[in-house]
């Protein structure tokens, strides 16, 4: 009797998809492109329409979490972080850099509850009335990501701690992606943070004059005539427009400027007394 055969088996190729309103979606437009022989789904401006409108959805509720519950979540994702470690380090991501991530996770996660006392006041008036100056988040935040994993999680982190909801345009997406997939078993709502893969000089400029985008981030941006072209876009909506900063080191302490830049500071009077 001839031999049985071992029947050969292709593996499963992994399409990395984009991150909306907490689901995976592939592009409207169909389109994909190849990263390191992996199929990467190319964002379109309807996709980043569709994410800001997930984004705006999430705000209220997730700005309206407390404050604690907020920095719950965030450890959340640190724990995810380091139960993926090798997966992120198969990617090529170092395990220093993985280490950093999830130490960045929960650093943030610490300052949930405490960045309000340090950005908010109770102020000296003369007069029979209390003043308080207490932060708030902007809304809906648009982000150009930087490439490495630590640069994409120093700029959704702030964002996400304060308050905020992001659309971020990520340039390394098989990590952006994965990060993505952590977040979507975090606890995190969907439409909190939305991550599309592509071109940021392809998708900027609609984040950069949508409507419904309160602050954009221009971290990843590296050429400064675009930068100052999606300034001139953002300035049509008023938009709070971060700069992009030259030589950043995302492995120093990242400090408080990170989330005050992104909250705004509601000033109230009440009569002392009643």
């Amino acid at each position: 009797m001839p031999k049985s055969s071992t029947p050969t088996r292709l593996a499963v190729r992994k399409t990395y998809k984009l991150y909306v309103g907490g689901k995976f979606p592939r592009s409207e437009s169909g389109r994909t492109y190849l990263v390191d022989g992996d199929n990467v789904a190319l964002a379109s401006r309807k996709d980043a329409r569709d994410a800001v409108v997930a984004a705006r959805a999430a705000q209220p509720k997730w700005a309206g979490a407390t404050a604690y519950n907020r920095g719950q979540v965030l450890y959340r994702i640190a724990e995810m972080v380091e139960a993926r470690r090798a997966e992120f380090k198969a990617l090529g991501v170092s395990g220093a850099e993985v280490d950093a991530v999830t130490d960045r996770w929960v650093w943030y996660a610490g300052w949930s509850d405490k960045i309000a006392q340090v950005a908010g006041n109770a102020n000296p008036v003369a007069g029979p009335f209390f003043n308080i100056s207490a932060p708030e988040p902007t809304g809906v935040v648009g982000v150009v990501a930087p490439p490495s994993l630590l640069g994409l999680v120093s700029v959704i982190a702030p964002a996400v701690v304060t308050g905020n909801t992001v659309v971020v345009v990520a340039s390394n997406p098989q990590a952006a992606i994965t990060l993505a997939e952590v977040l979507a078993t975090s606890d995190v709502p969907g439409g909190v943070v939305n991550i599309l893969t592509g071109s940021g000089a392809e998708i900027a400029p609609w984040l950069a004059s949508h409507d419904d985008v309160n602050a954009l981030d221009l971290a990843g941006i590296e050429d400064a005539d675009l930068a100052t072209e999606l300034e001139r876009a953002a300035a049509g909506t008023l938009k709070r427009v971060l700069r992009p900063v030259s030589g950043v080191d995302y492995t120093e302490d990242p400090g408080t400027g990170a989330m005050t830049a992104l909250l705004e500071i509601k000033t109230v009077w009440h009569p002392k007394g009643f």
